[in-house]
């Protein structure tokens, strides 16, 4: 099993910058893929941003140019740098691992982003 835990989360103003880390402890699969996802009130989670082994990245277009995800191999972890936030960023944003040899599919808890004048 595949242990996450994230941490970053917080209130910013709009224009401001934060940085989300996910680290990834346990059986993890030397091929997968770690995301970032959110979710805000009344919506559906959705796919921001997420980093395959090997360097392929994939980046929602509605943060595209603004948000930067990366990943640190050695240290399991990735990181998501968002910058000029947004009001409609605010949401909780979700890490998720998943193997791409076996079915193995975990999310962390969870780390609200709040963007609020």
């Amino acid at each position: 099993q595949v242990q996450l835990v994230e941490s970053g989360g917080g209130l910013v103003q709009p224009g401001e910058s934060l940085r989300l880390s996910c680290a990834a402890s346990g059986s993890i699969a030397t091929m997968n893929v770690m995301g970032w996802y959110r979710q805000a009130p009344g919506k559906e989670r959705e796919l921001v941003a997420a980093s395959f082994t090997g360097g392929v990245t994939n980046v929602a277009d509605s943060v595209k140019g603004r948000f930067t995800i990366s990943r640190d191999s050695a240290e399991n972890t990735v990181y998501l740098q968002m910058n000029r936030l947004k009001s409609e960023d605010t949401a909780v944003y979700y890490c998720n691992y998943r193997s791409l040899r076996n079915t193995d599919d975990t999310w962390g808890q969870g780390t609200q982003v709040t963007v609020s004048s």
